[in-house]
């Protein structure tokens, strides 16, 4: 697809309304489509509907533009059928991972035959950041997940220091240090919980990380760039959400040998557009599928176009489904 073949593109992520323009990689790939002449449409996830076996979405037409506080403009909404009125669907919301979150993912994989679904969406469903990750064990620092308070008591008098966290969490929520001396612990494990059904994943403490949580960024398998995150005073976590400064950086040999070892996986399973965290140069640490971020940062460090990267990749999956 060119400029000369426009595609029509809807977008399912969060109000148009809430977004911070200055960092918001949904923004900034919608940004780079309009730029090849696609048009552009908005939904929010929960309109979507079922119905007579056909996938619909009260989507608003949109246009956007780099100015902050008018970054957007709507147009009459419209009923879309997913599979006959779009080229490409971009499931762009963001976690947190729940069932609303699983649900969508159940419903655009319906129209899966026609239309591009970028994640793909049953791969999204099955890749859990904190799940997923797991396949690639050896990269990682000793982790484990479980909701036994005599196991993390045990994890951690082995490691001196752990992490603990949701296994479904986002943005560096609810992401705890605990150190040697287990201050508080077993309140922290009830406290989990009594807030999640779920297991918790905890790992041993990275000092590392004092110098940046790397985000590395995979377009169809490739590495397109990275940028690291710093914490603020007084933070282990460097997710910009939540005070982290962004910093320009290189790749270690380690972290290509990471991303070499995922990379046809990623492509494989139609994981088009993901964004790993490393610490330390060589501890990986998450594998973001559902909503990933920090492309603005990488591409104003780098002088790369990582938007119009994911859509070249996006160009090429159409033209393969055509040839099939």
């Amino acid at each position: 697809m060119t400029e000369l073949n426009p595609l029509t593109v809807a977008v399912q992520m969060d109000p148009m309304e809430g977004i911070k323009i200055a960092g918001d990689s949904t923004f900034h790939i919608m940004l780079a489509a309009q730029a090849r002449g696609h048009r552009l449409y908005h939904y929010l996830a929960p309109d979507l509907t079922l119905r007579d076996g056909r996938v619909l979405a009260k989507a608003r037409p949109v246009k956007v533009q780099k100015v902050e506080g008018d970054h957007f403009a709507f147009g009459e909404p419209e009923m879309l059928d997913l599979g006959r009125d779009v080229d490409v669907v971009l499931m762009r919301q963001d976690p947190p991972f729940d069932l609303s979150y699983i649900t969508a993912t159940h419903l655009l994989e319906r129209v899966q035959e026609e239309t591009l679904v970028v994640n793909d969406p049953a791969s999204v469903r099955n890749a859990p950041e904190k799940l997923f990750v797991l396949d690639y064990a050896r990269f990682m620092p000793p982790t484990m997940i479980t909701r036994d308070l005599a196991e993390v008591k045990s994890f951690l008098a082995q490691h001196g220091e752990i992490v603990v966290k949701p296994l479904y969490g986002n943005a560096g929520n609810a992401v705890f240090h605990v150190d040697g001396r287990g201050s508080n612990l077993s309140a922290l494990v009830e406290l989990f919980k009594a807030s999640w059904v779920e297991p918790f994943m905890v790992q041993a403490f990275i000092p590392g990380v004092a110098e940046g949580d790397k985000r590395i960024v995979l377009v169809d398998g490739e590495i397109a760039g990275a940028v690291n995150r710093i914490p603020g005073a007084g933070e282990i976590r460097s997710n910009l959400a939540v005070g982290g400064s962004a910093a320009k950086t290189l790749l270690t040999d380690r972290e290509r040998e990471i991303c070499a070892a995922m990379g046809p996986e990623l492509k494989a399973r139609g994981l088009l557009f993901v964004g790993i965290d490393v610490i330390g140069g060589e501890w990986l640490t998450e594998i973001n599928v559902t909503s990933p971020t920090g492309i603005v940062s990488i591409d104003a460090f780098d002088g790369t176009d990582t938007g119009g990267m994911i859509w070249d990749a996006i160009d090429a999956r159409l033209a393969q489904r055509a040839a099939a």
